[in-house]
């Protein structure tokens, strides 16, 4: 009986390394590598195809990008998804790739799933949350044979693999359309600067356009429809803030992340569409929701990142909270015009039919179009308004 492995595969140096480990190491006799396409770039999809044909192996391809975006993505903008600050794009990918891998192992009768995570990084935790569902065996070469990037190089030159990884250019890279994520290499040193190089998605905010550019972001019920009034399909609209946002050097992050194992690592990250919807999303709900409203989602949103990062999003709370986060969104519907410009995005409008803004309750020039607010209305209320601290003055 011939004995099956799914590999979750992209092509690149660590999946390139477990094919012939998977054969030599472990005795499987079929690796069937699962590619899933969550919106990476032409150039990796093509990486994974090229490095599968070199290996002789029968590559899987799932396009899931559409399943990302509309089930794992918006459901982020509306809950604000942030980790330490920063919009969370492979936690969020992980669940559905490993998903659809064990689905494949399964129609395939396979024995094993296998992944290229190290046993230093979240991966293997996302990846396992999903796969341990299951009763079939876990293979992570990296994590158990304690593998080095220098000693994967050398592997691939004995087993005449050709992988772009060199040592000058060690870089790790990781994409789907809603982010890019560049460690390794030089970048291990907190104090040494990203060289340009490092970046794709974005221009260098010295080079981006002087006036910079005002774009108009419309919402319903908490998910982007629409940018300058043209309505896009939910793929088709993040890659277009992708390319618009970028352009301007807008999503660039460079930061120390407590990974969950408690490793404080560095990270540079590029997510121009993110940081434009997020800041956008986050504006449009301060102009509808009530004060209580938006103190209170602050913490849901808080348990919510958390678990998506740990790539927990079948614990049942994090249902939960989605359950809330859906019920909050039903009034986030509106526009809201951002600002790029060199690096940076700010809001300079925003408007909706569900605002708890009321210019004539507020002007000093006019008064309330309902006539329902007379200043001298708060004179009661200010002598209350901290009367606990003036009492310690008193006694």
């Amino acid at each position: 009986m011939t004995k099956k492995v799914v590999l979750a595969f992209s092509g690149g140096l660590d999946t390139s390394v477990c094919v012939p480990m998977l054969q030599e190491e472990y005795g499987y006799d079929e690796v069937i590598p699962v590619v899933v396409d969550v919106g990476q770039p032409e150039d990796d999809m093509q990486e994974a195809y090229d490095r599968a044909e070199e290996l002789e192996l029968d590559l899987r391809v799932v396009d899931a990008s559409e399943e990302f975006v509309e089930e794992m993505i918006y459901p982020s903008i509306q809950a604000n998804g942030s980790y330490e600050g920063y919009p969370m794009g492979t936690s969020m990918a992980r669940p559905v790739i490993a998903r659809h891998c064990l689905r494949i192992a399964e129609e395939e009768g396979a024995e094993g799933l296998a992944h290229g995570c190290t046993g230093k990084g979240n991966d293997q935790l996302r990846f396992e949350a999903v796969w341990r569902r299951s009763d079939l065996e876990i293979i992570a070469p990296m994590r158990e044979h304690n593998l080095t990037r220098e000693w994967e190089l050398e592997y691939c030159r004995e087993h005449d693999i050709d992988v772009e990884a060199t040592e000058e250019e060690p870089w790790s890279i990781d994409s789907n359309v809603w982010s890019r994520s560049v460690e390794g290499g030089e970048l291990e040193d907190p104090a040494t600067e990203p060289p340009e190089e490092v970046f794709e998605w974005t221009t260098s905010p010295d080079d981006a356009p002087d006036g910079g550019q005002t774009v108009e972001i419309e919402f319903e019920e908490g998910e982007p429809v629409a940018v300058d009034g043209e309505e896009l399909a939910p793929v088709e609209l993040v890659k277009h803030v992708n390319d618009v946002a970028g352009s301007h050097g807008v999503g660039r992050n460079d930061m120390m992340e407590d990974r969950v194992l408690g490793l404080k690592v560095r990270e540079v990250y590029e997510h121009p569409a993110a940081t434009t919807l997020l800041k956008a999303h986050r504006d449009l709900e301060s102009l509808v929701f009530t004060r209580r409203q938006l103190k209170h989602k602050q913490g849901i949103e808080t348990e919510w990142s958390d678990l998506a990062y740990a790539g927990l999003v079948d614990e049942p709370l994090f249902h939960d909270l989605q359950a809330y986060v859906d019920s909050s969104q039903e009034q986030v519907t509106g526009s809201v015009r951002v600002k790029l410009h060199k690096g940076s995005v700010r809001v300079v409008g925003r408007e909706s039919p569900h605002a708890l803004y009321e210019g004539g309750m507020v002007s000093f020039d006019e008064g309330s179009v309902t006539d329902s607010i007379d200043q001298t209305d708060a004179v009661g209320f200010s002598k209350y308004h901290g009367i606990q601290g003036r009492m310690r003055d008193w006694y």
